[in-house]
């Protein structure tokens, strides 16, 4: 059985989780396997958005710690790329965690790892790592005080109570609610009216949101003008005008 379930449908992959009987708990084999197909995703010119889901009662429950009893965790987290290859992973192209049950520990981690949120009615987000004496390292401390107001992460990182996902609509965290069982299926339409969109301008508007949040303003100001230099002298910004003024609709080459 394999480990992540990789579907290509148009300019659109669908990555999932397929460990359901141990709640996609993240061990070395996963990880591995997930590291893999995101390096799949990225270096397919043909794919322009990617979902991340899980199969099973849970999104992915964490690290797996039988695994982390065993020693080995230098398995389910690298150095470069984080949990489950995934976390702290440097990439271009835009992810969507597509969230039909609960997201918990390192699974939340991921879902913060990811640029947009669809979530089911049945999807809830905790960091319960201070239960076992454990520190969120992940992404759990780091990006979620990022996401939401200050005073709710430290609230959810110092007791590891869940959130169900209609809090975590309210406080910003997920883009879409949906009925139970349709995660994925949402998902995949926020990926298609992404995927309308020219790709390189896509993938530098997304660096240049994720870099402000981390730098001031003027060098903000900078690193969009930059990318957008840079934007300038592709196919696809020349044919953007040249679509408008035929009455027709763009054709995207990527270049």
């Amino acid at each position: 059985m394999s480990l992540v379930l990789y579907e290509a449908e148009g300019r659109v992959a669908v990555i999932t989780l397929n460990r359901p009987e141990a709640r996609n708990a993240m061990s070395p084999e996963l990880s591995a396997s997930l590291g893999e197909a995101f390096d799949r995703f990225e270096a397919d010119e043909k794919l322009w958005v990617a979902i991340l889901a899980g199969n099973g009662r849970v999104f992915c429950a964490g690290a797996d710690l039988k695994a982390l009893s065993e020693g080995r965790a230098a398995g389910i987290i690298t150095a470069e790329e984080g949990f489950g290859r995934f976390a702290r992973r440097q990439r271009d192209k835009p992810v969507i965690a597509a969230v039909d049950r609960p997201a918990v520990a390192g699974g939340f981690e991921l879902v913060l790892g990811c640029d947009l949120v669809v979530a089911s009615a049945d999807a809830a987000f905790g960091l319960p790592e201070v239960k076992r004496s454990l520190v969120a390292s992940e992404g759990g401390v780091t990006r979620l005080p990022r996401r939401i107001p200050a005073n709710i992460a430290m609230e959810l990182a110092l007791t590891g109570d869940t959130i169900d996902v209609y809090r975590a609509y309210a406080l910003g965290l997920v883009n879409v609610i949906c009925e139970p069982g349709r995660a994925v299926a949402e998902a995949k339409k926020l990926a298609e009216r992404i995927a309308a969109n020219p790709p390189l301008a896509v993938r530098a508007i997304r660096h240049c949101v994720i870099d402000g949040l981390e730098t001031t303003e003027a060098e903000g100001f900078a690193i969009a003008a930059r990318l957008s230099r840079e934007i300038s002298q592709t196919e696809d910004f020349k044919e953007g005008p040249r679509a408008f003024v035929e009455k027709r609709p763009p054709v995207w080459q990527g270049r």
